[in-house]
């Protein structure tokens, strides 16, 4: 392809990570607008009409759901692939990309991250104590726990890199920058698959940018993203303001 595809959205969302990720390990080319779904203008409502990242917009489609643009992706793009050629396989990688889009980000991104970064950075709003504590002594793990169960000692869920290692492992970023670790003696295999995943290079290469953006206001993140050389759009749909989405969560 010529004419790279751009990607809508910040490279603190796990869900814009994986979509990063995607396009990285199958060498598409692409700009990014790294903004916070919460300063999205007039525009990044009419292309994500719930107000959410990612967004992928090339010469064929504009998308707004992370899996569906890793999936179109996949489709328009089939190598290196990136789902399993079983059936069975197949329909279980997807089961387990939509239980860590679902349930992990919930737990991780709105109940964790969410208590610990968002609320009181981005909205002034206290951290929730009581949400954050149940988080850590429930909910994260039953996570953990499910995905203990489902994951290999060694190697890979279906023995070659898929969307499932992809999809589980991209929330465990936020995980850590909300300074939460999984426990290696509790969850071993867990533990290591995350590892494994995070130290390839399509991870590896995005930790700059993640980095500077957790550490920079979200005025001034574009800019500081422009310095570093990130992969920008000449044109943004951000705003100064944030503003909530239609979506309560």
């Amino acid at each position: 392809m010529t004419t790279p595809v751009t990607i809508i959205g910040s490279y603190l969302s796990p869900y814009v990570r994986k979509v990063l990720v995607v396009l990285q390990l199958k060498g598409i080319d692409y700009r990014i607008d790294p903004i916070v779904p919460f300063t999205g203008d007039e525009r990044f409502s009419a292309v994500s009409p719930i107000r959410r990242v990612p967004v992928l917009i090339d010469d064929r489609v504009t998308l707004s759901d992370s899996t569906v643009i890793c999936q179109y992706l996949e489709d328009r793009y089939p190598s290196p692939a990136l789902y399993p050629s079983n059936v069975a396989d197949r329909a279980r990688a997807r089961w387990l990309e939509e239980f860590a889009d679902t349930r992990m980000g919930d737990v991780i991104i709105w109940r964790l991250y969410n208590e610990v970064t968002i609320n009181p950075y981005v909205w002034g709003k206290p951290t929730d104590q009581a949400l954050l504590q149940k988080t850590l002594d429930e909910d994260l793990p039953q996570v953990m726990d499910y995905l203990e169960s489902q994951l290999p000692a060694q190697g890979w869920i279906f023995g070659e890199l898929s969307i499932a290692d992809i999809g589980v492992a991209v929330f465990f970023r936020n995980a850590g920058f909300a300074r939460w670790q999984p426990d290696v003696a509790r969850w071993p295999k867990t533990a290591a698959l995350v590892q494994r995943a995070l130290a390839l290079e399509a991870f590896e290469r995005l930790k700059p940018y993640e980095h500077k953006s957790l550490r920079t206001p979200i005025p001034q993140q574009r800019a500081a993203l422009m310095e570093m050389g990130a992969p920008l759009t000449t044109e943004t749909f951000g705003t100064a303001a944030p503003r909530r989405g239609p979506m309560s969560t």
